[in-house]
């Protein structure tokens, strides 16, 4: 870690992510610190920045569409009887200081603002482990603090009249390749099955590579995941998946997910037991 406007994680000595703190975007973009290239201890990327087809999926990071009405995650905002519409709506995550840097991890402060100002402070925790000589796990806390004197509430498509589309929260845009990936749990398996629903773990896995995401508290557990392999490989968990979520002045929403990078297509025995020594090591 050399720069005030980069991170690198390393595993064992060897560079598996770059944080961009500050990086440089439009407005449209919700911009945001990121995560990205994230690689396996092969080398090989699992992540993509300002796809095509979406260029505001910016690799790994928080994003939220609505926080009480201003667009954290970039792009058209989702409008009630009206569909994907262009509003001048957008807000920023700014890096406002690291307080802890090490090699493998970091924990940073931002503060999400808009156009009335500071609405959420962020303490961000991110540390990288070493699980095998061919996979580790990136450990990613985020914690959200209502700093205004009033409530907040975040919201997503789904809440705003969008069925199916309740993204928003932990967002991971995922390596595109000719095939689509296969997306799994312990019990179901296909973007269909898993999509919408919560699960301890949920595996994605490309031609030779597999992620597989767990929510480390109950809390996050409970929230459903946000799947997509078809249209494009991403997946992320539900802040507002039924209902908004309110943030009452001072209150701290809380999300751990632990996302285990492997080389090579993992079964469903593999993943687990992975998952197993991921968060509880």
């Amino acid at each position: 870690m050399t720069s005030d406007d980069f991170a690198i994680l390393r595993v064992a000595g060897r560079p598996v992510g770059r944080y961009a703190t500050r990086p440089e975007l439009p407005l449209g973009l919700s911009p945001r610190p990121y995560l990205h290239p994230v690689t396996t201890l092969a080398g090989t990327t699992v992540t993509e920045l300002s796809p095509a087809d979406h260029t505001h999926h910016l690799g790994v990071g928080v994003a939220v569409p609505d926080v009480e009405g201003h667009n954290f995650w970039g792009g058209r905002t989702y409008v009630r009887d009206r569909g994907p519409t262009e509003l001048d709506n957008h807000g920023s995550q700014r890096h406002f200081g690291f307080q802890l840097r090490d090699p493998d991890g970091f924990v940073e402060e931002l503060r999400w603002i808009a156009a009335p100002g500071e609405l959420l402070r962020e303490r961000r925790t991110v540390a990288a482990t070493e699980l095998t000589d061919t996979a580790w796990a990136l450990d990613f806390t985020f914690s959200l603090t209502n700093v205004t004197k009033a409530p907040l509430s975040v919201g997503s498509p789904a809440t705003n009249g969008r069925p199916g589309a309740a993204y928003g929260g932990f967002f991971w845009r995922a390596r595109k390749e000719k095939a689509e990936p296969d997306v799994f749990t312990a019990l179901a398996e296909g973007e269909e099955t898993v999509h919408g629903r919560p699960a301890d773990w949920l595996a994605l896995a490309g031609a030779d590579w597999t992620l597989v995401f767990a929510g480390a508290t109950g809390t996050t557990r409970r929230d459903p995941w946000f799947v997509r392999t078809a249209e494009y490989p991403g997946v992320g968990s539900s802040l507002a998946h039924d209902a908004r979520l309110p943030i009452l002045p001072g209150e701290t929403v809380v999300r751990r997910v632990v996302t285990v990078v492997a080389d090579g297509r993992l079964g469903r025995d593999a993943a687990a037991a992975l998952v197993r020594k991921a968060v509880n090591p």
